[in-house]
């Protein structure tokens, strides 16, 4: 009988990852899950060093409603782990050659958060023909650190240049070679017509640890990313109170609604 448990214990537990798959791109394995079927395909871009399961309090939701396909990038997850610096551009193609590998052929409806968003709007960029709709949550930008400047220059330069070494003791290191080149990312109109919706916190922080997360830093935030958005014609801001840098985690529900409303405003 005990056997029997550890058999049917071991098929559930080989059941609740099997939808996990992997493919070469570029020569190296990456993960990803493709689930749900609909008129739209959903693509999520996870932030900085996250791997797919970023998108886990969603992922479900949403493939009740349409195609979604998640994946972590090389390096990130369980892709195959490589040391190398990387550009939101390169990131952009392998995004492009895994979507090809999948034979995606219709435009994604691309999800981006936080650092992802550097990637989202490459491909967005290099790709139009790619993409039908784009969602950025909590979108790194090429202004963060201008924030943090325009509060306090000198203060601001020390709190930047220890991000930056503690970042790069943790190994983070490829975001800065878009962070600190200042490299401008694409905007409209070089992104082409197509609906956004950009999703930001403005939640105080208690105790702010850096200037970017003072009252002003907040404000400023919510108005840089209120500003891109609206500049484009289909461009709406959602400003949110009640999360901080991961709304996918702390409102999934308000997420999943938002996504659902961007796939209303598709027109084919």
């Amino acid at each position: 009988m005990k056997s029997g448990w550890l058999f049917l214990l071991s098929f559930l537990s080989f059941g609740a990852v099997a939808e996990i798959s992997s493919v070469k791109v570029n020569g190296y394995d990456v993960e990803y899950e493709i689930k749900g079927n609909g008129q739209h395909t959903i693509f999520l871009e996870a932030g900085g060093s996250a791997g797919l399961s970023d998108w886990d309090p969603v992922f479900a939701n949403l493939a009740k409603e349409t195609k979604v396909i998640r994946y972590s990038r090389i390096g990130n997850g369980g892709s195959e782990q490589i040391q190398k610096n990387y550009t939101s551009e390169e990131y952009a193609h392998e995004a492009f050659l895994l979507l090809d590998a999948l034979k995606i052929e219709q435009p994604v409806v691309y999800i981006a958060h936080s650092y992802g968003a550097y990637i989202a709007r490459r491909f967005a960029f290099l790709y139009p023909e790619r993409v039908s709709a784009l969602m950025l949550i909590e979108p790194a930008s090429e202004h963060d650190v201008d924030i943090m400047r325009q509060i306090d220059l000198e203060k601001a330069e020390k709190e930047i240049a220890q991000i930056k070494l503690d970042d790069l003791a943790n190994g983070i290191s490829n975001q800065y070679l878009d962070f600190w080149s200042k490299r401008p990312l694409p905007d409209y109109p070089q992104i082409a017509d197509i609906p956004v919706t950009v999703i930001a916190s403005t939640k105080k922080f208690v105790e702010p640890p850096l200037l970017f997360f003072s009252d002003q830093g907040r404000k400023m935030w919510g108005n840089l990313h209120s500003d891109w958005a609206n500049s484009f014609p289909q461009g709406k801001v959602v400003l949110t109170e009640n999360s901080y840098h991961y709304p996918q985690h702390d409102e999934p529900t308000m997420v999943v609604a938002e996504i659902m409303e961007l796939l209303s405003r598709i027109k084919y």
